[in-house]
């Protein structure tokens, strides 16, 4: 069960994802960071080894990557009722924002929404290398898992994208298999992940029913309500990594393009860089954008939750599989070196995109840094350093302080 003998609450669950959903600022790559701070260093729901295992199996499914790990991570704490738990939590602030953008009510321009853009990206900075330098520490202690860390930075850095990150992965399974055999990262114990193979396949025969299904009844009966599902649910069966490679793929659905103007799309696309969680979120504001008056919301709701709902059913389904699979120790050797890899391409992540998109002048770089000493010299909580680095970037952005290097 991790490090935790107790079985969590789904209160306890949401809770925690609740703050993480107000303050994970960055993209997926930071959220991991996040995460790794609330559930892994703080609670010890999951080990680190536990958690990078997370990570490298959601980096191979389709969907969005970060918001896969935190249904996990509800899953293995509190049952179906904990992982729809975080998955609410961490994704309805950003929805929510992200409508509110689309009537107005929220801008994210002028000096103020500049400066505070800066220092949230700062922040990310921090939060990631922080979770970088504490997953070093546990899962490439010695030599062996080190040069599959580095190995796996730089083929990430020199194949940019997913490409680069599942390549990563592959050769760390493979390292794990030939270096590894005697090193055993399970030590702490299994997933607690109650889920049978029976409802597992289920999951995954809805999965390819809806995928098969939606567009044969959107095309017979032209209904809108049935377009949204089918234009959404499929955009998130098809993507790897991150949400940004979701973007292109909505933008090309004729049901979105047809109601949405490519100014509108542009401009939610710009505010979803700017609110908390994950980026998939931007399926709200398109939603919203569909449909008029009272069924805005609820295309927007219909949106969001088409959006999650393929990558979600595809780790249910996989899941009781790999709790099956895990415990051979040929695996066991493999997931060693995928875990060190999983370090390797945090540590490639870090330089780009975060450091180079969250430093852009003296004012970001010594937010960061100072973001960085709260939380590995004095341990303060993540939410502290989310909100003084936010305040710093405020003032950077009101004084026109630097803000960038020229």
């Amino acid at each position: 069960m991790g490090r935790s003998s107790e079985r969590g609450r789904v209160g306890e669950v949401f809770r925690a994802f609740a703050k993480l959903g107000v303050t994970s600022f960055g993209g997926p790559v930071a959220h991991l960071g996040y995460f790794r701070e609330e559930i892994v260093s703080k609670r010890k729901w999951v080990s680190d080894a536990q958690y990078a295992e997370l990570v490298a199996l959601c980096q191979f499914l389709p969907g969005p990557a970060s918001s896969q790990v935190g249904f996990a991570l509800g899953l293995v704490r509190a049952g179906f009722r904990g992982a729809l738990a975080a998955w609410a939590a961490f994704t309805l602030p950003s929805a929510l924002l992200l409508v509110l953008f689309a009537i107005g009510a929220v801008t994210f321009e002028g000096p103020v929404g500049a400066g505070l853009l800066v220092g949230l990206k700062a922040v990310a900075v921090a939060v990631v290398a922080h979770a970088v330098l504490g997953m070093a520490r546990t899962l490439t202690p010695d030599v062996r898992r080190a040069l599959i860390g580095v190995s796996a930075a730089v083929l990430a850095l020199l194949l940019p994208g997913n490409l680069g990150q599942l390549a990563a992965i592959l050769i760390g399974l493979a390292a794990g298999i030939i270096w590894c055999r005697k090193i055993d990262v399970m030590a702490s114990g299994p997933l607690a992940v109650r889920i049978s193979r029976r409802l597992g396949a289920s999951c995954l025969i809805v999965l390819v029913v809806l995928l098969a299904a939606l567009p044969v009844v959107t095309v017979l009966t032209r209904n809108a309500w049935f377009g949204i599902a089918d234009a959404f649910t499929r955009a998130g069966a098809l993507v790897f990594g991150g949400g940004h490679v979701v973007l292109p793929l909505l933008q090309a659905e004729p049901a979105v393009a047809g109601a949405v103007s490519h100014d509108q799309f542009l401009a939610g696309y710009a505010a979803a860089q700017a609110v908390p969680g994950p980026l998939f979120t931007f399926a709200a504001y398109l939603g919203f954008e569909m449909q008029d008056g009272w069924a805005a919301p609820l295309a927007a709701l219909l949106a969001l939750v088409a959006v999650f709902l393929p990558g979600m059913l595809l780790l249910v389904g996989v899941l009781p599989f790999w709790e099956r699979l895990r415990g051979n120790p040929t695996v066991r050797s493999a997931m060693t070196g995928a875990n060190a890899a999983v370090v390797g391409i945090l540590t490639a992540a870090l330089w780009t995109p975060v450091i180079t998109s969250g430093v852009t002048g003296l004012a970001p770089l010594i937010i960061a840094l100072g973001c960085f000493l709260m939380l590995t010299v004095w341990k303060l909580p993540a939410w502290m350093a989310v909100l003084a680095g936010a305040a710093a970037g405020v003032v950077a952005g009101v004084a026109g302080i630097g803000l960038g290097w020229a």
